[in-house]
């Protein structure tokens, strides 16, 4: 059964449809979307605070070459923020990505700051999500690129950090395709029992330590700056590639070959799963695009088999793997998230504990916008 509004269906496993054939997932994000896109008077209020800011740079923007960072960083610019941007290399950058990341900073003359991961380190987390059967491939990517701009931000003592995560284009998103990224116990326990014991010392792993200290001892604020702003996305294409000469990608999330690979590939083969349906639900409900134009979308192949070829030669390659491997690994037995530790239980002290110290005035929490 598909979605009468949007386009998930029953390959959603939590799916639920009402009286009118309309799904859960379309149905809650028009009802948190008032109040998750805001409005110009609290933006003015959002820049104010920014402005106000006495150190070198106003905030740092993440940055990744794909359409949301970079559309974030020109309208940072355009808004009169002086930001510096942060690119955080997992190893997975495609040529265009590079180009697009250079294009753009030079362009708006932003001073550019990359942080390399530790490649071995990374690389082994990332084969042990392979073997664990766990849907998430892309908890490792995500975890990482926020604990690092978190860390830069501590490092430079700057107090804002911009991020392209918006409502518009990926407000929908079925809870059963990902894991909270900020479970890092989950992370550790799947790479304990799936690593190959070498220690992710080299990576700024996010623990609750850490987070405490980023979020109520430096009172760092994370702000998603599109949410807003009118975020058209076709818009923001054509102001990028005429202003900067930012490239498109063929796909959403083309800046990076491993989230190509599995998105296109390792999601529909493996978990029965094509994330194009998420996003453009979410396209469809924020009316950018047609229900009719998203099924169109839907009978093109998922990915080009040239391409495919490519990727999965490159993926192979730099993971040192053969074909059997990864064969081997999409056909162990699947398991879900919560199979392994988690911090659920004691996020849930956590925040208990960070209230009260609020409670009695000892610190300030900082904000998500």
């Amino acid at each position: 059964m598909e979605c009468k509004r949007c386009v998930l269906d029953d390959s959603v496993s939590d799916i639920k449809f009402d009286e009118n054939g309309f799904c859960n997932y379309c149905t809650e994000y028009l009802l948190k979307s008032k109040s998750i896109l805001k409005n110009t008077e609290e933006l003015s209020k959002i820049l104010l605070k920014l402005k106000s800011t006495n150190s070198k740079y106003n905030c740092i923007v993440g940055i990744s070459g794909g359409l949301d960072s970079s559309f974030l960083l020109y309208k940072a610019v355009e808004l009169g923020l002086n930001p510096l941007a942060v690119h955080i290399d997992t190893g997975w950058n495609t040529e265009v990505s590079n180009q697009n990341i250079k294009a753009v900073t030079v362009q708006l003359n932003i001073n550019l700051k990359t942080v390399v991961l530790d490649w071995e380190q990374f690389k082994q987390l990332q084969i042990s999500y392979l073997k664990a059967g766990v849907i998430d491939l892309e908890f490792p990517t995500d975890h990482y690129y926020l604990s690092a701009l978190y860390k830069v931000a501590s490092d430079l003592n700057i107090k804002y950090i911009l991020t392209g995560n918006n409502y518009v284009s990926e407000g929908i998103m079925p809870s059963c395709w990902i894991h909270n990224k900020g479970d890092t116990l989950n992370m550790l326990d799947i790479y304990k029992k799936f690593g190959n014991k070498t220690p992710l010392n080299n990576l700024p792993t996010l623990t609750l330590g850490r987070k405490f200290y980023y979020y109520n001892i430096k009172k760092i604020e994370n702000i998603f700056l599109l949410n807003y702003l009118s975020y058209n996305r076709e818009a923001a294409k054509k102001i990028l590639i005429s202003a900067c000469g930012w490239k498109e990608y063929p796909i959403k999330h083309g800046e990076s070959i491993f989230t190509r690979f599995y998105q296109r590939y390792i999601l529909p083969k493996r978990f029965n799963v094509d994330y194009r349906r998420a996003h453009l639900s979410s396209l469809i409900c924020n009316s950018q695009i047609t229900r009719s134009e998203a099924l169109k979308i839907l009978e093109l192949e998922i990915i080009d088999k040239e391409l495919l070829k490519n990727d999965k030669a490159f993926i192979l390659k730099k993971l040192n793997l053969s074909e059997d491997d990864l064969t081997k690994y999409i056909n162990l037995p699947l398991r879900k998230h919560l199979e392994f530790k988690s911090e659920i239980k004691i996020k849930k002290v956590y925040n208990s504990f960070v209230s009260l110290l609020k409670l009695y005035g000892f610190l300030k929490i900082s904000n998500r916008h």
